[in-house]
């Protein structure tokens, strides 16, 4: 089966909202199943004129002003999901799987190959199944943009949430690593940025961990030789998934919230082990996901370590809690790649759908549909609109580095900034304790600790800055780690920034 659906389904392929009453198995129709879109598993939603997905019936030899048409379209649909695109081969545009012969259709995605080669894009197969038709087969296939830069990659943010001792820095280092852990805590040493950390085996700051995908869906993470240094991956990457581990004991929630609104994540992952259950911090997250509005997947871990009735009552508490009365979510299990590309879909686009995946980060179980997951997740378009405004930078941390001077990381929130020839533009810095800001100029540009010559709004970076004061005091042209504080911006000058001690 697909997988065990927790809710029911709308004619529309919509999931509606659930009051928490118990939902029935889907039942057997012929030799098809009820699945995702509550039809038999064959069925689409009705093609949508925007956004990035795409139905094509069939794709066979077009002539030269069809095939420009298509290429057309393609780009259309790659702007809609900023360098992401998805083809439906052999479903027509009501969404009903007709399904071509086998030459037919790879003659139609030798034909989507084309097209994608022509805008300097790749397709990868993510799913085959068969059509209506008999020996007929539909596909569904990614088509991903080739960036010329790394720092061009298409880039998605999730926070990493849970209780404490769930496996969080567990998860995150073994998709980030491609080592399977030991079940001592060796994958977790990679998430650590603090000695504590390590002795004690417990997360206590924001760190955050990439995991690279390259235009054919491959993770550029991995190698045979040795790990991939960051500059390696991102050149190698055409999407980026950024996870920011976050804290899990309740004696660090403010710097939980902190990462939750300062890192402005895309999505949220609610970690929890199967043989611990649903526990009060668990519960905890799951309120401040919903009270920043950020769709969220669940990722019970450790399910080689739990007997099996206590994991099936960890699974169903889980369930029961997103189908309550107070969060009215619709948890969906994870057991195929059909249910993992449509959740994929549906969660980008809003719905009230949550994915519950089930892994084992010693044995690997469950970790090949979490990284499909994320290679179909689709980026959210939000930050399109706000990469032409004035640039606003919010601050997380401040460093002293020797030979460069001060350096502030945090998050781009608006605009562009970039470096030309050397030097980059002149920004405001504060506000201090009196209110007031400094002019400072750019002097490097840093993401995923790599060089890079421009950052765009939704990106995490760090900059060198110094002071721009000329005739001032040697105060005024004085910038230290000491005068830098987490919540303060860089931001354009012609924005004229106010600072208020109230509001």
């Amino acid at each position: 089966m697909a997988g065990r659906a927790l809710t029911s389904a709308t004619s529309d392929g919509r999931i509606p909202c659930d009051d928490g009453a118990a939902t029935p198995e889907p039942r057997i129709r012929g030799d098809t199943e009820e699945s995702l879109f509550g039809a038999p598993r064959e069925q689409l939603p009705p093609e949508n004129d925007e956004g990035p997905v795409e139905y094509k019936l069939k794709l066979l030899d077009p002539d030269p002003e069809r095939f420009d048409r298509l290429v057309s379209q393609l780009k259309f649909r790659l702007g809609e999901g900023l360098g992401e695109a998805l083809y439906e081969v052999g479903v027509g545009d009501d969404g009903t799987p007709t399904g071509l012969p086998e030459a037919e259709l790879e003659a139609s995605l030798t034909t989507l190959r084309r097209m994608a080669a022509a805008l300097g894009a790749e397709v990868t197969v993510l799913h085959a199944r068969a059509g209506l038709r008999p020996e007929s087969g539909c596909v569904e296939a990614l088509v991903r943009e080739r960036p010329l830069d790394g720092n061009l990659a298409v880039e998605l943010r999730v926070a990493v949430v849970g209780n404490v001792d769930s496996g969080k820095s567990t998860l995150v280092g073994v998709l980030t690593r491609g080592q399977l852990d030991n079940g001592r805590g060796l994958a977790r040493g990679h998430c650590f940025r603090h000695k504590h950390e390590v002795d004690n085996g417990r997360t206590s700051s924001v760190s955050q961990q990439v995991l690279g995908f390259c235009a054919e869906g491959q993770v550029t993470n991995y190698s045979a030789v040795r790990p991939h240094t960051q500059e390696e991956v991102l050149k190698a990457s055409s999407k980026l998934v950024t996870f920011v581990d976050l804290c899990g004991h309740e004696r660090y929630l403010k710097t939980t919230v902190f990462g939750l609104t300062g890192a402005v994540p895309d999505f949220g992952a609610i970690i929890l082990g199967a043989n611990m259950g649903v526990q009060r911090m668990t519960r905890e997250h799951l309120g401040l996901l919903l009270a920043l509005r950020l769709p969220f997947f669940v990722v019970v871990t450790k399910i080689d370590l739990a007997p099996e009735n206590v994991r099936a009552e960890t699974v169903d508490k889980m369930c029961s809690l997103l189908k309550g009365a107070s969060v009215r979510k619709m948890p969906y299990l994870i057991k195929d790649a059909t249910g993992c590309l449509s959740c994929a879909r549906q969660l980008a686009e809003g719905a009230r759908l949550v994915p519950v995946f089930q892994v084992s980060n010693v044995t690997g179980e469950g970790l090949d549909l979490l990284r499909l997951f994320l290679n179909a997740l689709p980026a959210r378009r939000e930050w399109v609109g706000l990469r032409d405004e004035k640039a606003e930078f919010c601050i997380d941390d401040a460093f002293q580095v020797p030979g460069v001077g001060v350096v502030v990381a945090g998050t781009l929130l608006r605009g562009r900034i970039s470096i030309t020839n050397g030097q980059g533009p002149t920004l405001l810095l504060g506000p201090d304790t009196t209110g007031c800001f400094k002019r400072v100029q750019i002097k490097g540009i840093h993401t995923k600790s790599v060089a890079v010559d421009e950052v765009r709004a939704g990106q995490s970076a760090s900059f060198a800055v110094k002071v721009v004061a000329p005739g001032g005091s040697k105060e005024d042209r004085t910038l230290r780690k000491n005068h830098i504080r987490k919540g303060q911006v860089l931001v354009d000058p012609d924005l004229r920034p106010r600072a208020a001690r109230g509001f």
